[in-house]
């Protein structure tokens, strides 16, 4: 049974599986995600968010209603653990023209231009405001420059690649 202590003392990969494992045999993703996803314990939203990264595409479409409460999060947590997997839930939701929030587009333009940011972070902001300015070449063209534009030197792998698969065109 998921609870808020058994969710505050899972650090671990096998913990994660085994939250994912229970809440996917009640089926309930949203409900999940509506108590314990947005905990103002970080510990507690950590876990839970780990628990749902391990949920499939089709799984995660539960969470949809919550979109904008994830960006929410992933903007204001103070948290890095927290802020890496809200954007990891928000990556493998939907995102329609009509999603689009300029406020989060800035926000991921200014965390994966950022070297001090963890790699994580950058590599999954980067494919998000790639997903936004695909709706609007003049966005997608701010984007390419600013790609373009970054001192690869500073940064990781992780995110050497992903710059390097949106400027060659190979991230869907």
């Amino acid at each position: 049974m998921i609870t808020t202590e058994r969710l505050r003392k899972t650090f671990s990969e096998g913990g994660a599986q085994e939250i994912y494992q229970d809440v996917k045999a009640t089926a309930d993703f949203l409900g999940f995600a509506r108590q314990y996803a947005f905990s103002e314990d970080y510990r507690v939203a950590r876990s839970a968010l780990w628990g749902l990264t391990k949920a499939s595409r089709e799984e995660l479409s539960q969470l949809q209603p919550l979109l904008n409460e994830f960006i929410e999060q992933a903007m204001h947590t103070d948290n890095s653990s927290v802020r890496r997997l809200s954007l990891n839930v928000i990556e493998r939701l939907a995102m329609e023209e009509d999603d689009l929030r300029t406020d989060f587009l800035d926000f991921c333009f200014e965390h994966m231009t950022n070297p001090e940011e963890f790699p994580g972070i950058q590599s999954v902001c980067m494919k998000l405001a790639y997903r936004m300015c695909k709706f609007y070449p003049e966005l997608t063209d701010e984007l390419i420059r600013t790609l373009k534009a970054m001192e690869v030197d500073y940064y990781k792998p992780a995110v050497k690649g992903v710059r390097n698969r949106i400027l060659s065109g190979k991230l869907r």
